[in-house]
């Protein structure tokens, strides 16, 4: 049966008021998205959580069930929530209603998940979902654009060691993510910091295949890589690898930040906004894509002279 604004309606129990749906243990990222987005459309109307829970007849504890995503909330209450919020952001509104009737449905990285770190998983649960991706990196090759050995070279001299079945099961998992970017087609700016054509990761030979490699990637329709030489001033250098996750509205844009002590995912919209402004940035001084495929190409030549 179709719910409000054409979304599938789930089934309803209710008992003392409230949605009574199974608890998840583990939510996944955008069902967390989606009780974030419910918080933050509650404090934007100066709504208390118990002030919210009186309203709609539950608990408090509920509500907060709700808004870390821990509990399901069917697109009949998302839109009694929004009116009582006084929201108005009908694509928005949308948006959180088809995650909501998707039910939570993973993607192929659910293949891996017990068997990598979450952070994994929820990197290629945020570019399934993505309208766009633009990636900003300093000191290595995107990982959508590795090839195998110079990803295996990054897994192996990483600050953690690993063992070779770790590290296989780790290139897998990105190589995967690779194809499903290209598969579906979904547009892809690798921002690159000149730095990164310079990194010999695994070797001489390794490098000079990543570069080849990338070179045929920047030929690839739906990629466009711009390299950020090292004469570029005028724009912030971030001090970690930034990766812009352009959502179906701009309000669930999301921002991931790597650094060497782990992967943090931010959807704040202050920091948000400070980031497309940082991204934009870094991409206005970056080379064009022929002119950044040259410098690909003249580097190459440059790492096979040096080391022939």
């Amino acid at each position: 049966m179709a719910g409000p604004r054409g979304g599938s309606r789930g089934t309803l129990i209710r008992r003392d008021g409230e949605d009574a749906m199974a608890s998840r243990t583990n939510p996944t990222l955008r069902q967390r998205r989606v009780g974030v987005e419910l918080r933050r459309m509650r404090e934007q109307a100066g709504i208390g959580g118990s002030q919210l829970a009186r309203l709609l007849g539950v608990t408090p504890a509920h509500i907060t069930q709700l808004e870390s995503g821990k509990t399901t909330v069917s697109v009949e209450r998302l839109y009694t929530i929004a009116g009582m919020c006084l929201c108005t952001n009908e694509p928005l509104l949308e948006a959180l209603a088809d995650i909501i009737a998707d039910g939570g449905k993973g993607g192929w990285w659910e293949e891996y998940r017990g068997e990598l770190p979450i952070d994994f998983l929820e990197v290629a649960e945020l570019e399934g979902h993505a309208k766009e991706i633009v990636a900003f990196n300093m000191a290595y090759i995107p990982g959508p654009l590795q090839t195998r050995s110079y990803a295996r070279a990054l897994f192996a001299e990483g600050l953690v060691p690993l063992r070779g079945q770790e590290i296989d099961l780790r290139v897998s998992f990105r190589l995967r993510r690779q194809r499903e970017i290209r598969a579906v087609g979904t547009p892809y700016l690798a921002l690159v910091y000149e730095a990164a054509l310079h990194g010999h990761y695994g070797g001489r030979e390794v490098l000079i295949e990543q570069l080849a490699s990338l070179i045929e990637s920047s030929e690839d329709p739906g990629i466009s890589i711009r390299i950020v030489p090292f004469e570029a001033v005028a724009f912030p250098v971030p001090s970690e690898d930034l990766i812009h996750l352009v959502g179906v509205v701009p309000e669930l844009d999301t921002v991931q930040v790597d650094a060497s002590y782990g992967v943090h995912i931010l959807d704040q919209p202050a920091r948000l906004a400070r980031y497309r402004v940082t991204l934009k940035r870094i991409e206005s001084v970056a080379l064009s894509e022929d002119d950044s495929r040259g410098f690909i190409k003249s580097t190459m030549k440059e790492v096979e002279r040096k080391h022939g």
